[in-house]
């Protein structure tokens, strides 16, 4: 049996595949495990720059948790188990909740990306998708509401708006709607979509890992947070640039009318 979930070096970018294409690439326990110590293993490499997690095949980047095997066991778990396990444990891939990733993470939507896929979507942080794409938060049409992520995020991201008809509706929507509504940076047609985003993640691997590290973090602790605490952190961040080799090539490489090269 092939294994759930791929990894993939490419230079400084890896690339991330959930493997279950019969399944829609959908998680069942195991492979949301193993999808969960693939972004570890991202997170601990430190020659590692860019991730780009996506779907096997062309039809599907990810349908969310599997139904059959896993949405009722893990939504009737006791409370307090639940509360340990799950609410201070890792969301659904890592990334969606408590698996606090500063490099930086593309989003290769491939097809379909449904409630939990739809949400390791929203974790990430640029979002390339095909023209076959579709969207959906359906969980309330078969009795439960997301719970990784997508009631918190997609309003910083589309707006209370969009959010609301997305959620309450369970509707699906396309590649046209997600560029509109700025849910996607891209749209590309299916043959490119790996393409495109190997050329973005090789782009932001040249430039400096530790300031798109400290960036990433500021940008993620102000959100929701008063302005003057955001604008502190953020001036807290930039200092500690000061004390990194990244500084001094990029200020040399200005001087010297050259691109920088960050190790």
């Amino acid at each position: 049996m092939a294994d759930d979930i791929l990894y993939e070096t490419v230079g400084p970018i890896r690339i991330i595949t959930i493997n279950r294409p019969s399944k829609m690439n959908s998680l069942d326990f195991s492979a949301n495990d193993k999808l969960i110590n693939a972004f570890k293993m991202f997170d601990e490499d430190n020659e590692a720059r860019v991730a780009i997690i996506t779907g096997s095949g062309s039809d599907s980047f990810c349908a969310g948790a599997d139904l059959k095997s896993y949405t009722l066991e893990f939504a009737t778990t006791p409370p307090d188990q639940f509360h340990t396990k799950y609410t201070n444990g890792y969301g659904l891939g890592g990334i969606t909740r408590n698996l606090n990733i500063n490099k930086p993470i593309i989003a290769s939507i491939n097809g379909y990306a449904m409630s939990g896929g739809f949400e390791i979507a929203l974790a990430c942080d640029i979002r390339i998708c095909s023209d076959n794409a579709i969207f959906a938060l359906q969980d309330v049409k078969w009795g439960f509401h997301a719970c990784d992520g997508a009631l918190v995020r997609l309003p910083h991201i589309i707006g209370l708006t969009h959010t609301m008809e997305m959620f309450l509706t369970g509707n699906r929507y396309d590649s046209t709607w997600a560029e509109k509504v700025g849910l996607v940076n891209t749209v590309v047609d299916q043959s490119s979509l790996m393409d495109k985003c190997l050329e973005m993640a090789n782009l932001i691997a040249t430039r400096s890992p530790t300031a798109i590290q400290l960036g990433k973090e500021t940008i993620f602790h102000a959100l929701g947070r008063p302005l003057s605490d955001g604008l502190q952190f953020e001036s807290t961040s930039f200092r500690k640039l000061g004390d990194n080799n990244d500084l001094i090539e990029g200020t040399r490489a200005f001087a010297e009318k050259r691109e920088p090269t960050f190790k």
